[in-house]
């Protein structure tokens, strides 16, 4: 395959990869690629060399967004911000953070709320949110640290209207070591409640 060829294959598999992101509800970078793979009738050894990175594929989840959803997009954006500044204020006992697509903008018209709290003892968010009488739903979420190991955290999942509000518990020591991003697999960035207020200000 020519290097044109690659290159003009690179670019199609991020902006359909990009599209799934964006209109179909997936999260998750690889099976948006795989997806992709499929859409555009790639197999795996014609993928070889040819396969966007997750930087690649979030540049093209922000162009698509700026091309096909700049009419509702921005609004769904404020939405979420407005409901990520509640559920901070309501968990501001355990330091929340707003991660993710809310937080750098990226976020589609599918997307929630992504929050990092810290407590040594997860079940004193869950009875804290049991209390407030919020129904509650648990999960699980693997994620890379630092030092490249992985760990399981506990998830706690509600919805505020039709926002789905993702509340992930670490332990107190890990406040200042966040996990690598699933994008470029630096450390992921984190806002707390008075940042995510300036952003919300901007947009005013």
């Amino acid at each position: 395959m020519s290097r044109r060829r690659s290159e003009e294959l690179r670019q199609r598999l991020a902006q359909e990869a990009a599209r799934v992101l964006a209109e179909e509800g997936i999260r998750d970078f690889f099976a948006a690629k795989r997806k992709a793979m499929q859409r555009l009738a790639i197999d795996r050894s014609q993928s070889r060399g040819v396969m966007p990175n997750n930087v690649e594929i979030e540049a093209a989840l922000n162009e698509h967004l700026r091309l096909f959803q700049s009419d509702s997009q921005p609004d769904r954006l404020r939405k979420l911000r407005e409901v990520a500044i509640q559920a901070m204020r309501l968990l501001e006992s355990y330091s929340p953070r707003l991660v993710g697509g809310v937080l750098d903008g990226s976020a589609t018209l599918h997307a929630g709320v992504n929050l990092h709290v810290f407590a040594d003892t997860p079940e004193l968010v869950l009875m804290h949110l049991l209390d407030q009488q919020i129904p509650v739903d648990t999960d699980e979420r693997r994620l890379r640290r630092q030092d490249d190991s992985y760990a399981d955290y506990p998830v706690y999942r509600f919805l505020a209207g039709d926002v789905s509000v993702d509340i992930t518990v670490f332990p107190d020591r890990e406040r200042g070591q966040p996990p690598r991003s699933p994008v470029d697999g630096g450390p992921m960035r984190r806002a707390g409640l008075e940042e995510v207020e300036g952003l919300l200000a901007e947009e005013a």
